[in-house]
Parts: C-alpha cells; structure tokens; sequence
C-alpha cells in the first residue's frame, strides 16, 4: 500500500460510533415483531402492553449500558421482559428513559412493575431514582438488584457483584 493511502479495512460493524446504540434498537425492533421502540427514548418495549396492563399481570423492565448486546433489549418478549431501558455504551440509562419506560407499562398496571437492575452504582442510582418519582406518582413499582456474578470477585470489597449473568434469570420470572 503506497504511503499516501488510507486503509480501508473495516474493524467494526457500525456506520458511526454515535449511532451505534440507536441502530442496534432499530435493527433489534425491526428483526423481532411484537416490539416497538418508545418515541424519543432508547427503550425498546412489547407491542403488547395494553393486554399485559389489562390483565393485572406484573411488567419486568430491565436495562444498562449497550455493550452487552444481546443483554437487555434482546430479552424483551413473551415470557421475559416487558421493556427493556438503554444507556450509552457501557453507561446507565439516564432516569428519564427509565421513568418513561415505567410510565409506559406501569400506569394502569394493578399488577405493578418490577425493575431488574445490575449491581452497578450508576444503574442502582438512575433506576432507583426512576422508582422513586414513579412511586410519588402512584404508579406501583419495586427494585430488584441483582448481584450474582461468578467471574468478578474483589477480597478488599472495592467492587462488589455486577449481576449481568444472574439478571437472565431473573428476566425469566415473568411468563405473561
């Protein structure tokens, strides 16, 4: 190769590492029917939520940082998730995103919603700030945080369990 061209070899399957977390949702929506993404939000959420709320059944939302692809937006479906809330990559989602996701299978709901959160601070924070002003509005929601995680230990407690693995499970509580 002469000197004054530029390499073209591609070393990742994106168009624009900003775009990257909005495509995945698309790309995610478009191969799976039954899902939808929420208008001005990266939340990804079952098309059927309005027999899910009818039914009294509980709503499961869970989410993260993108990165971890298929984790979070590809368990949304029957007998997973009801929604699914994505940060930027590697970043908790920010509280107005989750509370929209809440509003969005929570109001109504006499079932109530219940939120799977990992054990990283950031996501314990948003989610757990999102619950709060979710909670001020009547909504009835709680908070699981999930702290399995068999490949991180810390012997001076500095990090504690991020649950990313143990979270599938508990995606799976739900068989509505």
């Amino acid at each position: 190769m002469a000197a004054d061209e530029e390499s073209t070899t591609s070393k990742k399957l994106i168009n624009d590492p900003l775009d990257a977390v909005d495509e995945a949702l698309e790309g995610i929506v478009l191969a799976n029917p039954g899902l939808k993404l929420l208008k001005n939000h990266r939340v990804i959420i079952r098309e059927d939520v309005n027999e899910i709320r009818k039914a009294g059944k509980v709503t499961l939302i869970s989410g993260g940082g993108s990165g971890h692809e298929p984790s979070h937006a590809g368990f949304v479906g029957k007998g997973m998730l009801t929604a699914a809330v994505a940060g930027a990559v590697f970043t908790s989602p920010p509280t107005k995103s989750i509370l929209a996701a809440i509003r969005a299978v929570g109001l109504g709901n006499r079932g109530g919603t219940l939120l799977i959160v990992k054990n990283y601070t950031g996501d314990r924070l948003n989610f757990g700030f999102a619950a709060e002003r979710a909670k001020a509005e009547g909504i009835k929601v709680d908070m699981v945080v999930v702290g399995e995680d068999c490949a991180l230990t810390s012997k001076d407690k500095t990090a504690g369990r991020r649950g990313l693995c143990g979270t599938v499970l508990i995606h799976k509580v739900n068989l509505g």
